[in-house]
């Protein structure tokens, strides 16, 4: 679960590399994101070359949460580290990179994220 103030890894190419959660999208006043939930940022650390600057405002949709998730079969899912990919517009839902790092959760799929889902490298 991600909750405001945490700091997630940038799972895509798009030159930022942290992320700080400032605020939690489609969840009335609740302030807990898990996995596939929309989220707003700020980048606290990025590439100089990047697409994404230091201390710009940026929407991401997480994809990999340490905290278990339960699927509906009843199994379990769970990540090493709490990532999440930058999309440009929460409607279109399309990444701003061109690559996706490392797995990603089937939840994503179910959501609409088609796209995120098609670039990844693997699928849990």
């Amino acid at each position: 679960m991600i909750q405001l103030r945490s700091i997630i890894n940038v799972a895509d190419n798009s030159g930022a590399q942290r992320l700080s959660v400032i605020q939690v999208h489609g969840r009335g006043n609740k302030k807990i994101a898990t996995l596939g939930d929309i989220v707003t940022c700020v980048v606290k650390q990025a590439l100089p070359t990047g697409q994404v600057k230091k201390h710009e405002l940026v929407k991401a949709v997480l994809v990999r949460i340490k905290k278990e998730k339960r699927r509906k079969d009843g199994s379990y899912i769970r990540f090493d580290d709490n990532a999440g990919v930058i999309i440009d517009n929460p409607k279109d839902k399309n990444p701003r990179g061109t690559r996706i790092f490392g797995p990603i959760g089937r939840e994503l799929k179910d959501l609409g994220f088609n796209k995120i889902v098609s670039m990844a490298q693997e699928v849990y």
